[in-house]
């Protein structure tokens, strides 16, 4: 897991072949007035998907963790204070992997929760479960998906 500004982006680069992609659409100037949805950036394996939603309680949502896709998650707007836990100490699968959707959910409560402000991004890898969208407010963000192998 990584929390950080996106001034700070190009330290990751070197980390995924897809994070190149990933970030030049995060640093698009008109990417705060994008709409609500979900834009294709190199096919299946790097896409975005842009939103807007109520913030949820800390006891309203679940742990979630993603084999086939690293997240890259930039609040827009808000704060969205997201939790996280290494998925290897996760003991409570709420269901089982549902690979069409590349998600599994968790019980357990996280280990650590990190504010996550306009203009900061967290990303996950598959070893990390996090939580997020836990706000009192609304949040506006994108989640930029990349495929973990990319052929």
């Amino acid at each position: 897991m990584i929390l950080d500004v996106l001034e700070n982006a190009d330290r990751y680069l070197a980390l995924h072949k897809g994070f190149v992609q990933a970030f030049e659409f995060l640093r698009r100037s008109d990417l705060q007035e994008l709409p609500v949805n979900t834009y294709e950036i190199e096919g299946e394996r790097v896409y975005a998907m842009v939103a807007k939603d109520p913030g949820r309680k800390k006891g309203d949502a679940l742990l979630e963790t993603h084999e086939k896709y690293i997240d890259i998650q930039l609040v827009l707007a808000g704060i969205d204070t997201m939790g996280w836990k290494a998925k290897s100490l996760c003991q409570q699968p709420a269901e089982g992997y549902d690979s069409e959707a590349d998600i599994q959910f968790f019980a357990d409560k996280p280990d650590a929760w990190l504010p996550t402000p306009s203009g900061t991004f967290a990303i996950f890898f598959p070893e990390d479960a996090h939580l997020p969208l836990i706000s009192a407010g609304q949040i506006h963000k994108v989640v930029v998906k990349i495929a973990v192998n990319q052929a």
